[in-house]
């Protein structure tokens, strides 16, 4: 090993914002530092996992999954237990403003992607907890 990851970086108009949202889909904690307002954390508090959302300089060009002429930058997956718990967190992060993109129509185990309020792309997976990726 090399090294360890210490988190990802998430380019974004509005770091604050996108942080929030991935906040309430989470439960994690926004460490905002108003001296940067470019840069903000989100932390589990339980593990101290981190993502980080940094604003983009000039022009913000969101991703148009899945055109390849606007590529998705970066996507993060999200474990739920059943088909019927991603039905429910469905209307949950739709209500936090996610984009229905496309559902992969498996009834055991699938995944539904969405685009956050900044364009990028995010999966709910189903089914799929233990199952490594080949």
């Amino acid at each position: 090993m090399i090294a360890k990851l210490q988190c990802v970086v998430v380019d974004c108009p509005d770091p604050l914002a996108l942080a929030r949202f991935y906040s309430a889909v989470l439960g994690w904690r926004v460490d905002a530092d108003d001296s940067d307002p470019g840069w903000v954390w989100l932390t589990d508090p339980a593990t101290r996992q981190r993502i980080a959302f940094q604003r983009v300089e000039g022009e913000y060009v969101p991703p148009r999954w899945p055109d390849p002429a606007h590529p998705q930058q970066m996507h993060l997956d999200f474990d739920v237990d059943t088909r019927a718990d991603v039905e429910r967190a469905q209307r949950e992060v739709v209500a936090l403003g996610a984009t229905f993109l496309h559902d992969s129509g498996g009834r055991e185990r699938g995944f539904v992607v969405f685009a956050d309020p900044a364009g990028h792309p995010f999966c709910l997976c189903y089914g799929q907890q233990g199952v490594v990726p080949s």
